[in-house]
């Protein structure tokens, strides 16, 4: 692959990745400025809003704990609604989310999901090919033309003739693209993923007769709503197309987001396409925003479930919240997958599918998430049979009352070694899989992307740092997480786990035990971790 020259560079911009074949389509002169000029309006309060997020933290980290902000009562207490969905995201029953693989994006719109979104952010790996890649996968797909043939089968994937409508989830405001510079620092990552996206895109999605939908990661204000909002406007008016073009359903995937439902769509409500329930990086979210408390020590991961404790305040309260102003309910993710050598695990393993969403759609949820196609299927028929409708809009549950003790909840349970070694086994095998560009990955029987392998190595790092009893009577240090991550590298390195490259096993490793024992808490692991990607 060859370099960008200096004559190709559009002004104030540097771009450092190797070009591969077919990236000057995604890379083009007017593409770069209009990333840009994104980064130059917009980088700035991104910086500042993360800046706000490491003092909240910080003032967490001193006792104090979240909750509704007064500042923003007449928000909440105000009569608005969002403006009202596109005639195709009307009914959002089933969503499929995935990377930005080329194989996996035809399979997903072909799938009999009402959605597919692609992500940039916790499925995908960010190395360069993958980030400029997708984009062309993307552009592909948007414009019908998308195909595949696999290599070792010759076998040949096309799309289907009523594929699922495209949302697309850009990496969060904390990531960055450090092969692209502007003015010599390097793009928010979500303003790369974005800016290509809509620039490429936008019209063509307007000539269809659909838009540019989008999912937003891990925001933890309205302040950060509103910087999205912005950039949607910024985007329209500059690729001359009509407000409301952009349309955008936000992860409450943090709990201070939790308390800033009302005013996240306030900010966003001509852009509006709902929340969603982020249940995994909720989980991850919970344990990191109050991680020097240590009465908000969670049990074992498999028992921190969407019916118990802060989770079944959070979903409720999504609903209720939603419904009154008129936006989508997305439910969360089932992250099953069919195991097909064992008939009574995978039964087991459905049912397990089947209950969560027989809640989600009599809790009055509009629609949910599934990570593999099998899914679809359950998921579709337990929505069909519960809601007749396209959504639940009607479904105001006005009956539900959620305080902020309801929100900070803790959930009861056990921790357990099995507990302990599941969560070492996760971290490592993800974070493996992830160096070597690989960021969805089936792992036991579960597909696990960044969300889940946060809660295993924050998890781990909470029982630690507060020394939390397993049931047995024995307590969780250094010293014993030592001897299980030592004990589980072997069995990953041995295949059992599914890894491959033993000199990753050793990098994640490394990187999972010095996340998992630091006296300090790294906010992200995809943070060190992006720095050893290749």
């Amino acid at each position: 692959m060859k370099k960008r020259t200096e004559h190709e560079q559009v002004e104030g911009t540097a771009v450092r990745g190797a070009l591969g074949p077919a990236y000057d389509e995604i890379l083009t002169g007017p593409a770069l400025a209009f990333v840009r000029d994104l980064t130059r309006r917009f980088a700035g309060r991104i910086d500042a809003a993360l800046e706000a997020r490491r003092a909240r933290q910080a003032r967490f980290d001193a006792g104090e704990r979240p909750d509704f902000l007064p500042e923003t009562r007449a928000v909440r207490d105000g009569d608005w609604r969002v403006a009202k969905a596109p005639a195709d995201i009307e009914d959002r029953r089933v969503e499929i989310t995935g990377p930005v693989e080329r194989k996996m994006i035809i399979n997903a719109l072909n799938s009999g999901a009402r959605v597919f979104m692609a992500d940039f952010e916790d499925a995908n790996a960010p190395t360069w090919a993958n980030c400029v890649e997708g984009q062309l996968h993307l552009r592909d797909a948007v414009n019908g033309t998308i195909a595949y043939e696999a290599k070792d089968t010759a076998k040949r994937y096309a799309l289907g003739p009523n594929p699922a409508v495209l949302f697309v989830r850009p990496r969060g405001l904390h990531l960055p693209e450090r092969h692209v510079l502007v003015d010599g620092r390097a793009v928010p990552g979500a303003l790369f993923d974005f800016g290509l996206y809509f620039f490429h895109n936008a019209r063509a999605l307007r000539a269809k007769g659909t838009g540019a939908y989008f999912y937003l990661p891990k925001l933890e204000s309205h302040v950060e709503a509103r910087i999205w909002n912005d950039v949607f406007l910024f985007a329209e008016a500059t690729m001359d197309v009509p407000r409301g073009t952009v349309r955008a359903t936000v992860l409450v995937e943090t709990l201070p987001a939790a308390f800033e439902m009302d005013e996240i769509l306030y900010e966003l409500r001509e852009h509006s396409a709902g929340l969603n329930c982020g249940r995994w990086d909720y989980i991850f979210s919970f344990i990191k925003k109050l991680r020097s408390d240590p009465g908000a020590v969670l049990p074992d991961r498999g028992q921190v479930t969407m019916d118990k404790g802060f989770l079944r305040a959070y979903s409720r309260l999504l609903i209720r919240t939603c419904h009154r102003r008129g936006a989508h309910a997305m439910g969360g993710m089932a992250a099953q997958i069919p195991i097909k050598d064992d008939p009574a695990a995978n039964e087991a393993a459905m049912a397990k599918v089947r209950a969560d969403k027989e809640r989600e759609v009599l809790d009055g949820h509009d629609g949910t998430w599934v990570a593999h196609p099998a899914l679809v299927p359950i998921a579709q028929a337990i929505f069909d049979a519960k809601m007749p409708g396209p959504n639940q809009l009607g479904v105001l549950r006005d009956d539900v009352t959620v305080t902020r003790e309801d929100l900070l909840a803790v959930p009861s349970g056990t921790r357990t070694e099995a507990g302990l070694r599941q969560n070492v086994r996760v971290g490592i095998g993800y974070i493996e899989s992830w160096l070597r560009g690989q960021g969805c990955v089936p792992l036991f029987h579960l597909m696990e992307d960044a969300a889940t392998a946060e809660i295993s190595r924050a998890q781990v790092w909470q029982w630690v740092r507060h020394r939390a009893s397993l049931d047995d009577g024995t307590v969780v240090t250094k010293d014993l997480l030592a001897r299980v991550v030592d004990e589980e590298t072997r069995a990953l390195a041995s295949g059992r786990g599914g890894a491959n490259d033993p000199g990753k096993i050793q990098e994640a490793r490394e990187l999972f035990e010095r996340l998992a024992t630091s006296t300090t808490f790294e906010e992200f692991l995809t943070l060190p971790a992006y720095a050893q990607l290749g």
